[in-house]
Order: C-alpha cells, then structure tokens, then sequence
C-alpha cells in the first residue's frame, strides 16, 4: 500500500464520460496462488497489480513460514539466503520490484526485523533500525517502490510502538511517531505515496482504541484524522494514501468487539471524512465494509455480505457510489469470498478471490478492468479546461 499514486491531470477539451460504469466491468482470473513445494498452507495478503505477496507455512512445522511472492509464473520463496539470524519471514506488500515484510530472529516469535526485498531472497535487506536508541523489534508494513513504511517496538519503560519510514536502509530509518498530537504515544504505518503515509497511533495502553494518522515525512507532521463529522465513528484507521485521498475504516466502538466497522474516504483532515458503508447494493449487510486503496480518484476494498461472506468493493467517493464487483468473477466460476487490494492510475483493480476455477480450488489473483472510455466531443463550441483528480490492513485467511 504503499504504492506510487500520481495525480490525475487532464488538459484539452472537455468530452463527454459515460455513466455506465458499474456494469460494464470486466474481471479476469489472473493466476492460481499455489502452495509451493515443501509447504503446507499459504497466507496471500494482497495483490498489487501482476505480483501477489504473503506467506507459506512450512510442512509438519506449524510455527515456521517463509514470504511468498506469486506471478504469472509462479511462486517464488523470499526467504533470506544471506541475513545470517534471520530464519523466518512474511511479506505484507509490494510495489513494482520492492517487497517489504518481517524476518523472525533465528526462528522465534520473540524478536522480528523490518526486511526489503526486489525480486530474491539473495536481495533481502534488514531495515531494523541502527541510529534509533532502545529498538528491539520492527516490521515494514508497506512500499511505493522508494519509501518504506512500518513500525518497530521497546521503545521506553512502556515498549511503547513507533510509526517508521524508510528509504532503503536501515540507517535511514525516520522516526515518525507523533511529536505534537496530544493522546497519542503510540503508532504505526502502513501506506506511503512517496511523500505522504498513513497509519494509525494510539494512547494510554490501549491499541484497539485507534486513530487514522497522517505524515508527511516527520513525526511534527502527523494530523488526526479520526472524524469529528461523523456521528458514531469514535475510532479509525487509514490503510492506504493517494494524492489527496486517504482510506480505511472506522468503527463506533475498539476494534475487536465486533460492531462493524465502516469503510471512510479523508482528503487529509478529520473534517473531510466521509463514510463509504455501501448504501446501495442488495445481498450487502451495510454494518462492515473496508477500504483498503485509492487511486485518489476512486476507492477499492471490500464489504461483508448478509450470509457473512466477502465482496470486493469500488467506489467513487460516496457510499452510494459503491459497485459489487464479486458477480463479474461469479460467472466464471463458484467463488466464495473476494476483496479488492489495489486501484491503478486507470482504474484496474487488483484483488484476491477464493473459489473454484476450472477444476482448481484455492485462492486466485484476480483483475476487474473499467470500461474503456472513448470520449465525445460535447456539441456546440469546445470548451478548454485543465481539471486535476484527487488522486497493519486486515489479513485474510490462511488457505491449505
């Protein structure tokens, strides 16, 4: 998450869109994501547009798991030949050749390093800090392809959690956690865009309590992003960051007691926030959705439905906006849940979905490509504009 975001910038004549859009999806079965030989059960995380990132349990080795990378080609295994203490590792996101994960120190669950990849297990770099005084353990969360964004922890006599920023060492680690927000002593980050992450941070002890975050690049940048406009939405989270958009999800009550949380849409203060919980499509419950990307034009993700299944999600900007885009991949074969991860500057969306296609049961990649849009000059005289588009997550479930 995590991934380049460009702005949309448009300048010539101004030409008709057509409205059509739900609909005229097209979703496409990209490849199956295989348990790799010597492994039991995989846990994929997201798909970012042809490679898939997560990780595969070892046979008879409950504990033991190694990162995964999925193409067109096939399953890859990252775990790192040349990091010496590091045994174990996962992958949490990806952008173009970048992986970035955690590595578990000489194979326990007591101490994990922030690990980069690009492409090899040969390539793994060990992110955990070197400059930063009483860090123990760290873990990157998110890429764009140059920064690297995560978290370390034993930090003080409360092993307090610090939001982290790479790019591309351990040296260059940055300390992001908020300076000047009151409350909040405690975070972490998911997604940058290269020049702005997302998070979340948390007081007093109590990480189920959260507020989405937002940096530029320093600790004295992060703003609050959880909503002071909407009535029942106390805690929040963003996952994912894109021009002037941000997104993730908020809920009335701590994450985990299970009311239901609500997908939201920022443009970078607690004021903007708007709730995307779809409003609109049959078959959704309307109590728990998530967005999960932006292109920072549209949203993607994904909401449970009324039988307690998955559904990937788009939207535009509002909850009414929402397309169910789970009956595109219903016609090509039985699936049972699906989620969207990513949303490129066109708008193809990538995701996972599980199901049976062509025989195969499992987990898949999956695309949903928009309508091509082939403008019409508007009648009458042609007018010239420039218009501009505003441009940690929730893991899915292990799969044998």
């Amino acid at each position: 998450m995590n991934r380049i975001r460009l702005p949309l910038i448009v300048t010539g004549m101004f030409f008709a869109a057509s409205s059509a859009m739900g609909s005229a999806y097209t979703a496409s079965v990209l490849y199956p994501l295989t348990v790799p030989s010597g492994f039991s059960s995989i846990s994929p995380f997201t798909v970012i547009s042809g490679q898939a990132v997560g990780n595969a349990t070892l046979n008879g080795k409950v504990d033991d798991f190694h990162a995964i990378r999925w193409t067109a080609t096939g399953a890859v295994d990252l775990n790192p030949t040349d990091l010496g203490e590091i045994t174990l590792s996962a992958l949490n996101d990806a952008f173009g050749n970048q992986q970035v994960g955690f590595g578990s120190v000489d194979g326990t669950s007591n101490h994990s390093h922030a690990l980069l990849w690009n492409g090899t297990a040969a390539s793994a770099v060990d992110l955990n800090p070197t400059d930063l005084i009483g860090i123990t353990d760290s873990g990157a969360g998110g890429t764009n392809g140059i920064q690297q964004v995560g978290n370390c922890s034993g930090i003080g006599t409360g092993n307090h959690e610090h939001a982290l920023l790479w790019s591309g060492t351990a040296a260059s680690a940055v300390d992001l956690n908020p300076t000047d927000l009151i409350g909040i002593t405690d975070s972490g980050a998911g997604a940058t865009d290269g020049s702005q992450q997302v998070g979340s941070g948390y007081g007093n002890g109590m990480p189920s309590e959260l507020h989405a975050l937002l940096w530029t690049g320093t600790a004295a940048s992060a703003v609050d992003l959880n909503p002071t406009n909407l009535n029942g939405i106390n805690y929040s989270v963003a996952y994912d960051v894109g021009g002037n958009q941000q997104v993730g999800e908020g809920d009335s009550l701590p994450f985990g007691i299970g009311s239901g949380s609500h997908a939201l849409l920022w443009t970078g203060t607690a004021a903007s926030a708007v709730d995307l919980n779809p409003t609109n499509l049959p078959g959704i419950n309307g109590s728990d959705s998530t967005a999960l990307a932006t292109n920072g034009h549209q949203q993607a993700g994904f909401a449970f439905t009324t039988d307690l299944g998955v559904n990937a999600i788009v939207w535009t900007g509002t909850a009414a906006s929402a397309v169910n885009l789970d009956p595109l991949l219903q016609a090509m074969g039985s699936w049972t849940d699906s989620e969207a991860d990513y949303i490129d500057s066109s708008g193809n969306i990538y995701g996972i979905a599980d199901g049976t296609y062509h025989g195969v049961t499992g987990a898949f990649a999956v695309e949903w490509s928009p309508p091509a849009q082939v403008p019409e000059p508007v009648a009458g005289s042609l007018l010239l504009i420039t218009s501009a588009g505003m441009l940690m997550r929730r893991k899915r479930t292990e799969f044998a």
